[in-house]
């Protein structure tokens, strides 16, 4: 028996926010004795903003990934590749949060985030043809992925001399 749509959607927008919840342990836990230590810029959102940033950027990825796979007629020859992208791009934004707040390294999280808005952008132009609303539901994300990426290069740089990567 085929699953309802409401049940797929539903699916398609938590998935993206497990990874986000399991990240949330990991950055709390660094917050008050590591990451506000670090010197940041003042253009810098306030941290209280993150959580219901990302909870909001998570849900519309996964409905977003829901019209692709509905409007592209599942997973076949036309929605392989943005799908596979998407699933990339996810693994990347799922994986920045344990390199940056868990492991320390500014530099590394730093280029694996220019990897992540790449797999954004991506997703973006290949789920565009597909469904454009799909594709601009994704716009807020890499917008908010940009920022992200000038904040964890501005952490980097401001706080260089003081680490050391190993």
């Amino acid at each position: 028996m085929p699953l309802p749509n409401w049940a797929i959607i539903a699916g398609a927008c938590i998935l993206p926010n497990v990874g986000g919840w399991a990240g949330g342990f990991v950055t709390r836990s660094q917050i008050k004795s590591w990451y506000e230590v670090l010197k940041k810029p003042s253009w810098r959102p306030p941290n209280w903003a993150f959580g219901p940033v990302w909870t909001t950027l998570y849900t519309s990825m996964g409905y977003a990934s829901y019209l692709v796979w509905s409007e592209g007629g599942g997973f076949n020859e036309t929605t392989k590749i943005p799908l596979m992208l998407y699933g990339a791009q996810l693994a990347l934004n799922w994986a920045w949060t344990p390199i940056f707040f868990g492991s320390h390294k500014l530099g590394a999280a730093l280029v694996e985030i220019t990897f992540l808005w790449a797999g954004v952008a991506g997703c973006i132009y290949t789920f565009y043809p597909i469904s454009k609303l799909a594709a601009g539901l994704l716009v807020p994300y890499l917008s908010w992925v940009s920022l992200a990426t000038a904040l964890n290069y501005s952490i980097w740089q401001m706080n260089k001399p003081a680490i050391k990567e190993e």
